[in-house]
């Protein structure tokens, strides 16, 4: 298939807790046909990486299609006329959060961001905190009314899965159905008639 008619899917990791998700999306998106994932990676994100997986850098990159420095703000991914299908922050820090709600652009995370947001394409926050303060809901809803998506990964039970990685895959792959990727997804089919 020729890059040019390939989808583009934008994946940031940024330095909340949660690599798991980043590295789960974009196994996924390797066995997506046609789509081309072009990823940026904060250096505090690197951070979490090898805490809570024990994974390089290289080992990371080596599962995107292309890689952009964070540093880069005049890469592809920061022009609206570099066409996507849209972008995912996952994890997402509440620094990340608010540069976008306020529209800050101060590194390529954050520019490719506000291009998702400005180009009216799809943008998902995979924000990671817990409780939140005013500052974040209100960051929140800043983001929201711009048109992004606050998606937070908060597990569902109900499928009832058997480890970590299902918990991780059924959020993932609602995002994924969210920016029109074709994957394979549990869907709810109801309680059914129990009497």
């Amino acid at each position: 298939m020729s890059s040019s008619i390939r989808q583009r899917i934008i994946v940031a990791m940024t330095g909340a807790t949660g690599a798991l998700y980043t590295v789960r999306l974009l196994q996924m998106l390797q066995r997506c046909e046609g789509v081309e994932s072009h990823l940026v990676v904060s250096p505090a994100a690197v951070l979490n990486l090898d805490h809570e997986l024990g994974m390089t850098r290289q080992q990371l990159y080596d599962l995107a299609d292309v890689v952009h420095n964070h540093k880069e703000v005049g890469a592809s991914i920061a022009s609206g006329s570099f066409r996507t299908a849209g972008m995912v922050i996952v994890p997402c820090s509440m620094r990340t959060l608010g540069s976008v709600a306020h529209g800050l652009a101060d590194n390529l995370i954050t520019r490719a961001a506000d291009v998702v947001l400005k180009e009216r394409r799809r943008l998902v926050l995979m924000v990671r905190e817990t409780p939140f303060n005013l500052a974040h809901l209100r960051n929140m809803t800043a983001v929201t009314e711009m048109g992004g998506i606050i998606f937070p990964p908060l597990p569902a039970f109900y499928f009832k899965p058997q480890n970590i990685e299902e918990l991780v895959d059924h959020s993932l792959q609602r995002v994924l159905a969210m920016l029109d990727i074709d994957a394979p997804m549990l869907e709810w089919q109801g309680l059914g008639d129990k009497r």
